[in-house]
């Protein structure tokens, strides 16, 4: 078995200002566990734990139904918290594109036709940059350090590739492989 999900990777000058916010974060943030800037990414569709041998369709569904669709541009903008500043257990960049939900639903049809579970939770595209194990802080503090963001542009993203990886768990963090790439059609 293999811990697996599909999703698009994010340019590196995007990263390394979001890297860079979130070194002003971690003295008003303590409790937080950042994602490392290597493993910044925006997951399509998560598939947990997959049979080394599924890897293949998965493959093929993801190439027969991703390459028509053609190539865009995502912004990173402004940073939120799921589920609120009450009970924040993830800390979020906001990602906005005009074809950005298209291609997760192209995603997810093609992963649910194979088997997999479907989401049932509403579509809201983000980067993970941070998570709390349980939110100690202040509702207050989290609120103005999150207003303090709310309109900063962190930097556009051209998504030409769809990819299939495998996450590997470690005690100093996930690593991330990549097992497909799937390139999308010019525009």
């Amino acid at each position: 078995m293999i811990r697996a999900f599909i999703g698009v990777p994010i340019d590196p000058t995007t990263t390394a200002k979001i890297s860079q916010v979130v070194s002003q974060l971690e003295h008003p943030l303590p409790d937080v566990r950042w994602v490392a800037e290597a493993n910044l990414h925006f997951t399509l569709k998560f598939l947990g734990d997959v049979e080394e041998g599924h890897v293949e369709p998965i493959n093929h569904a993801l190439v027969d139904t991703l390459r028509p669709f053609s190539r865009f541009t995502l912004n990173a903008k402004g940073l939120g918290v799921f589920p609120d500043v009450r009970r924040a257990r993830v800390l979020w960049v906001g990602l906005q594109g005009d074809r950005l939900a298209a291609l997760a639903l192209k995603v997810e049809n093609a992963m649910v036709s194979l088997g997999f579970a479907p989401e049932l939770r509403p579509f809201k595209p983000h980067l993970t940059i941070g998570r709390w194990r349980r939110f100690n802080g202040s509702p207050k503090k989290l609120a103005e350090a999150l207003e303090r963001w709310q309109g900063f542009e962190f930097g556009r993203s051209e998504v030409e590739e769809v990819i299939l990886f495998q996450s590997v768990l470690k005690p100093e963090g996930a690593v991330y492989r990549q097992l497909n790439v799937v390139r999308l059609s010019a525009p």
